[in-house]
């Protein structure tokens, strides 16, 4: 990844989390912004490779949040933001940024759920959640809590996480 790059990631994740932690959404002009930054710097940088590279990494992240989408477990917003995050770092890049993200997520989340005095109501839903997957049955379906649209269960702005994953990345990766 450029300098340019990397400083327009740090913008657009910086952005995305702030919009998601007061309004819980991620706007699509700034989801749109993030892909067309991505192409082109991309294209700027490395030609035909770079155009590649951009093309490769928005499909692979669109591709693996949207199974977490269809899982219910992740926003349209979240799905869009990685994918332009993707196309931005290419599809080497994006990958480091998914694993510093799952880990930025695993640690806001149980951060939340102790502040919300949430321990036993979270093991019983990670339960449901193994067990409901392991039968390839959709985990919403027979729990409610497990549903990201769901008022009920413990949510938290995944925008945020991919914003805390990508900056990782960026200053340490």
């Amino acid at each position: 990844m450029t300098e340019a790059s990397r400083t327009a990631l740090a913008c657009l994740v910086v952005i995305a989390g702030i919009f998601d932690i007061r309004s819980r959404r991620i706007p699509n002009w700034l989801n749109v912004m993030g892909m067309a930054a991505g192409f082109a710097l991309n294209v700027y940088a490395f030609g035909l490779e770079g155009l590649k590279a951009a093309s490769f990494g928005m499909l692979l992240a669109a591709a693996v949040y949207l199974a977490l989408y269809l899982l219910r477990g992740m926003g349209a917003g979240d799905v869009k933001l990685m994918a332009a995050v993707g196309a931005i770092a290419g599809p080497r890049s994006w990958f480091a940024i998914f694993i510093a993200t799952a880990l930025a997520g695993g640690i806001i989340g149980l951060l939340v759920v102790i502040a919300k005095g949430r321990m036993g109501e979270t093991a019983l839903n990670l339960n449901a959640l193994m067990g409901e997957l392991i039968h390839f049955r959709l985990p919403a379906q027979s729990n409610r809590n497990l549903d990201v649209r769901s008022r009920q269960g413990l949510r938290l702005p995944h925008g945020v996480a991919i914003a805390a994953g990508s900056l990782a990345f960026i200053f340490w990766g």
